[in-house]
């Protein structure tokens, strides 16, 4: 009960109004207003892991996942067991969904890494022969076709037949007796086609009357000559119902022999339909996906800039103020945090937002908070939030804050076990507490020591509890206790308003007098106020005044340095594209100089040349040959650029390491090594990708050595199968001409599947959509290697030949 009483407190319900709003379908909308919060964290795991992998999804599809189709078919098929006959528009809901749960599990298997949405969707069962035939029977009004049976189109025939003799008849008589009808219109009444005659004239065209018009200036009447074709109509109508019902009542036992299947069907699309609400909404909040951690190894709570998602839909929706973020960073020693400060300065806010952030993070949802996001997973959330005053029980506010936590605490001791003894053992604190005003709505002294004595055995009994008071002497619990922590709202004294920040490790100090003063209340009643206090107090207030001004100053120096730091790296960008330009003019430089070193070579080779020339043209002397390769061997030496060293092998990014990509100027961590090919995975925020291994370098900035790939053992050589002939048969060829895109898909899945070479599908010319549809389904199926128009000679662009794998 009290958990129940606690989602009500915390506005639970609005939450997830604002989540249903993000459902595709009207099952995923109800089930995100009625959302079930797990029992276990396995369960949490698994929502959260769908919900990241429905986000990784949509970020890769340009209009995001479809549930177009998808309904709520769930009555229907409790009916269709219960051996009624369904309407056609309840079996086109049933085709629809079958057709939308399909292209849902397609896309799904169409993509890579998303091992949890391809384990949901594995053993869909969507029944495309029953979509097919239920097709072939209803057509898009929900009505039964003429080709749903033979004898009712046979039916059909005769009651165009019967209608078309009965029109001519009464067409003959208001052509022959035009003076006593009113108007020149055949029309009907009951089913009986009937001619509307003047009331005075009506013995000149003997009948029965079925209708008189407002005035009864004008009678209805159906001739005696089309009486008998009347009946015959009638009778032939009946026929027709009864056919229908039989064509439906057959449908709906089809549907009935396969309804746990799609039963299973409509949970399978609810929850990927939940999944992606989830994945929406958290998108909307600007939120991160949260860790569980461990308090037991030493894990910190971290909750930065953490935003109240009523809040941020207030702020969105309906113009309400900027929302101001919290800081939540809880060391795992602290078990009890108490905040104090003044009256609407946003200490109760601030329950609320932990409150719902635990139950986001239980749910599947991201929490609206800055990465990263790490929370425990707490088995219970209980409040304490507000006023119960009762006026038909008499309670006060006071006693309905107490029997309010009564019930917290016999919450936390359902958890306590027996020992052998028969004394109780401490349970395992798991739960989250949220008390407001604690020990308020009494006496101050005694409210003061209930306060105490209930924070205490919170400490030892729940895993985290979040206290907000006005008594002094629960803040001098941390010095007492290391398991307690104090905080504050911040308030502002010169404009006399809080700043709705939350202040760790101080203390609220009490501002009434202050703020009274200000007001306007008389000095010296302000004075005396003071000397009841006592200076003690007035002491303690300037210790803490002392520390919120130091705290303040140390804000401001962490401000500046972080200026400073943003400077550095702006810096440091500046140099890096500096030293960037001056290594590429000096690769310019020294091509420049290799090249003028080159003509120089050039030029010496043909003074070279010409000397030798000279030395064949006369006594040939060795020793100024020799002399002159020498001068060649020199001029080589003194302007050829020396070999440059080679360069030192760098660093192999492994998993887990942290690098720098600079093109995307990001900081990334390696989730995968690299491969054969010099690839390698890497994320940073929630965005994976692949980078080549030369894109990338050290926090330090050495770059990585290059991955040689190993050469693939030579393969012996067979000769080539020999190729068969692709001749076109009656076996190979598909006639799909006049066929609708859903009964074409049905028909190629089923040719294809049984292919053992090309085959020739038949399309048309047409409006071209059939083509279109044909070669849509043709990209997409897994066997079809590729597809093409046929030979001018085999139909051309009417008909599309499709190589199977």
């Amino acid at each position: 009960m009290i958990q129940s009483e606690t989602l009500e407190l915390l506005e639970w319900h609005r939450l997830c109004q604002h989540l249903a709003t993000f459902a595709a379908t009207k099952l995923g909308a109800t089930a995100a207003r009625n959302l079930k919060i797990p029992d276990s964290q396995t369960q949490s795991e698994q929502l959260l892991e769908q919900t990241k992998e429905v986000y990784q999804l949509e970020s890769r599809l340009t209009t995001g996942l479809s549930f177009e189709g998808i309904q709520d078919i769930g009555d229907s098929l409790e009916r269709a067991e219960r051996s009624g006959v369904l309407a056609g528009d309840e079996l086109l809901a049933i085709a629809t969904t079958l057709a939308g749960a399909r292209s849902l599990r397609r896309v799904i298997d169409n993509q890579e890494d998303l091992p949890i949405l391809t384990e949901l969707v594995a053993d869909l069962r969507t029944y495309p022969e029953l979509e097919q035939e239920i097709h072939r029977c209803i057509d898009e009004r929900a009505q039964v076709t003429d080709r749903a049976s033979q004898k009712l189109g046979e039916i059909r025939t005769d009651l165009r037949r019967l209608r078309s003799q009965i029109t001519q008849k009464l067409q003959n008589i208001l052509q022959a007796k035009s003076g006593a009808v009113q108007e020149q219109l055949i029309t009907q009444r009951s089913d009986r086609f009937v001619i509307p005659v003047k009331a005075p004239q009506k013995d000149a065209i003997p009948g029965i009357v079925h209708d008189t018009s407002t005035s009864g200036a004008t009678l209805y009447v159906e001739p005696n000559s089309v009486v008998p074709l009347g009946n015959q109509l009638r009778q032939i109508i009946r026929r027709e119902q009864a056919e229908e019902e039989t064509i439906r009542r057959i449908l709906t036992e089809q549907v009935a022999a396969v309804k746990p299947d799609l039963e299973r069907l409509l949970a399978i699309a609810t929850t990927l339909d939940l999944a992606t609400a989830r994945s929406r909404y958290s998108f909307w909040l600007g939120a991160n996906p949260p860790r569980f951690i461990q308090r037991e190894d030493k894990e910190i709570i971290t909750l930065r800039n953490l935003r109240h998602p009523l809040l941020v839909w207030q702020q969105q929706h309906e113009q309400g103020q900027p929302v101001v973020p919290v800081d939540l960073l809880i060391n795992p020693l602290i078990r009890v945090v108490t905040i104090t400060g003044p009256n609407t300065g946003g200490k109760t806010v601030t329950l609320k937002t932990l409150g719902l952030a635990a139950l986001m993070a239980k749910v599947g949802l991201f929490v609206p908070a800055r990465e990263p996001v790490e929370i425990p997973w707490f088995d219970k959330v209980l409040a304490d939030i507000g006023d119960e005053q009762s006026l038909q029980q008499s309670l006060s506010t006071f006693s309905g804050h107490i029997r309010r936590i009564s019930r917290i605490l016999e919450a936390l001791g359902n958890g306590e076990s027996g020992s052998e003894d028969g004394e109780k053992e401490m349970p395992n604190p798991q739960s989250l507490v949220l008390l407001d005003e604690v020990g308020a709505g009494t006496d101050p002294v005694e409210g003061s020591a209930l306060a105490i004595a209930l924070l205490q055995y919170l400490a030892n009994h729940a895993q985290l509890t979040i206290a907000t008071t006005h008594f002094g002497e629960l803040k001098a619990l941390k010095y007492e206790d290391e398991r307690f922590e104090n905080a504050s709202v911040e308030f502002d004294e010169s404009t006399l308003s809080p700043t709705y920040r939350l202040l760790w490790g101080i203390p609220g100090r009490s501002n009434a007098l202050t703020i009274a003063l200000r007001l306007g209340l008389k000095p010296e009643v302000v004075e005396e106020a003071k000397i009841q206090v006592g200076e003690a107090t007035d002491e303690v207030n300037q210790v803490i005044a002392g520390l919120e001004a130091q705290r303040r100053r140390q804000e401001t120096k962490a401000a500046e340095a972080q200026s400073l730091l943003q400077q550095a790296e702006r810096l440091y960008k500046e140099v890096s594209a500096k030293a960037a330009s001056l290594e590429e003019r000096e690769s310019s430089l020294r091509a420049s100089q290799e090249i003028a070193v080159q003509q120089a070579i050039a030029q010496a080779k043909g003074e070279i040349a010409q000397v030798i020339r000279r030395l064949q043209k006369g006594t040939p002397t060795a020793q100024e040959a020799q002399q002159a390769t020498n001068a060649l061997n020199q001029i080589g030496q003194q302007y050829q650029p020396a070999t440059p060293a080679k360069p030192k092998a760098g660093f192999m990014p492994k998993v887990g390491d942290r690098i720098r990509v600079p093109k995307l100027g990001q900081i990334a961590d390696v989730i995968a090594a690299p491969n054969e090919d010099g690839e390698l995975s890497v994320r940073f925020g929630l965005m994976k990708m692949t980078v080549k291994l030369q894109d990338v370098e050290s926090l330090d900035g050495q770059k990585p050595e290059p991955v040689v790939k190993a050469k693939p053992a030579p393969t012996p050589v067979t000769p080539p199968p020999q190729s068969v002939p692709e001749i076109r048969t009656s076996q190979n060829t598909i006639d799909l001409r006049g066929k609708r895109v859903a009964d074409a898909e049905y028909i190629l899945d089923k040719a294809i599947s049984e292919a053992t070479g090309p085959i020739w599908i038949i399309h048309g010319y047409g409006t071209g959509k059939l083509r279109q549809g044909v070669h849509a389904f043709l990209q997409q199926h897994s066997r079809v290697n590729n597809y093409e128009p046929a030979e001018q000679a085999d139909g051309g662009t009417g008909v599309t030949v499709a190589y199977i794998k």
